[in-house]
């Protein structure tokens, strides 16, 4: 590594690329294939139009250009060789808690930094963008081991602006940077509601993965009786009997529904996901994901 990075820099990379190396040996070794496929395309990018022809399929019409009065015009495709990926990365304050050792922040930072250094080896450009409610960090999808290296920086560094959680209007914000389909991975708690149709957008017009953050403690409140209960996003507090089995069924059921309707958004859009907690090793969860990119061939 370049001597002038900072010495903190070097031992977070350092400790990056040991995760990297896992991962990247357990994929070999389990597909004698490549992790480089993981920031390769897997599907068709709009290449062209030409004109309608008898067999079309009609969901291949072109209906911005077949507007405009010269005929009926359908898409031609071309396959995707390599995609520059942007990682989308909720940094709000729920995301701060954790298992005592590790937040899910902790986590998530862990995967964008892994990410990073993963194209920077690969030669695929990748970018950054950290969402509160607002948006933190935009850091445009670069190449090579000095960009990587200046997004784990930043990131690690991040101090959000704000707590609170704006999913669907984070995706919407995003949506206006990405120029060219892409890779997006999305990582978040998804403590939130109304980004359905946000989510549904991405997954339609970029190659999605969404991964959830999940803190055991947050579906497992332990009993401690009666005690001030503070929202990390908004600081409210209020006291709640911790111990009582309404209020634990109710903190379980939540958490079951938010987990369900998110994986039944990504079945219904063939978009991949994957659940990761803070406890114990994401590595082989992460293995998995990539394993079944290779296998599929295809998105998600």
């Amino acid at each position: 590594m370049n001597p002038s990075v900072p010495p903190a820099l070097t031992a977070l990379v350092r400790r990056l690329r040991h995760l990297e190396i896992r991962i990247r040996k357990a994929v070999e070794a389990q597909l004698q294939g490549d992790f480089h496929s993981v920031f390769k395309g897997t599907g068709l990018e709009v290449d062209d139009v030409r004109l309608y022809q008898y067999g079309d399929e009609v969901r291949a019409i072109d209906w911005a250009v077949s507007s405009k009065g010269h005929g009926t015009f359908v898409k031609t495709y071309k396959e995707e060789k390599e995609q520059q990926v942007l990682v989308l990365l909720d940094v709000s304050g729920s995301l701060e808690v954790g298992d005592g050792e590790r937040r899910k922040l902790d986590v998530a930072r862990d995967i964008a930094g892994l990410l990073a250094l993963s194209a920077a080896r690969q030669g695929s450009a990748l970018g950054l963008f950290a969402f509160s409610d607002q948006k933190e960090l935009y850091m445009p999808p670069g190449k090579g081991p000095r960009a990587a290296y200046a997004l784990i920086q930043r990131l690690f560094a991040l101090v959000p602006a704000s707590r609170r959680t704006g999913v669907g209007a984070s995706i919407r914000q995003a949506l206006g940077l990405i120029k060219r389909r892409s890779l997006v991975v999305l990582i978040s708690d998804f403590i939130d509601g109304n980004y359905e149709r946000e989510l549904t957008m991405l997954a339609q017009r970029h190659d999605l993965i969404v991964v959830q953050l999940l803190a055991p403690r947050e579906r497992r409140f332990p009993a401690l009786g009666i005690v001030p209960l503070r929202d990390t996003e908004t600081g409210e507090v209020r006291w709640v009997n911790t111990s009582a089995p309404g209020f634990r069924a109710r903190v379980e059921s939540t958490a079951d529904r938010q987990e369900a309707e998110l994986v039944n958004i990504c079945r219904r859009h063939r978009t991949g996901f994957l659940a990761l907690s803070t406890e114990g090793d994401f590595v082989p969860q992460l293995v998995n994901l990539f394993r079944h990119r290779q296998q599929s061939g295809r998105r998600g």
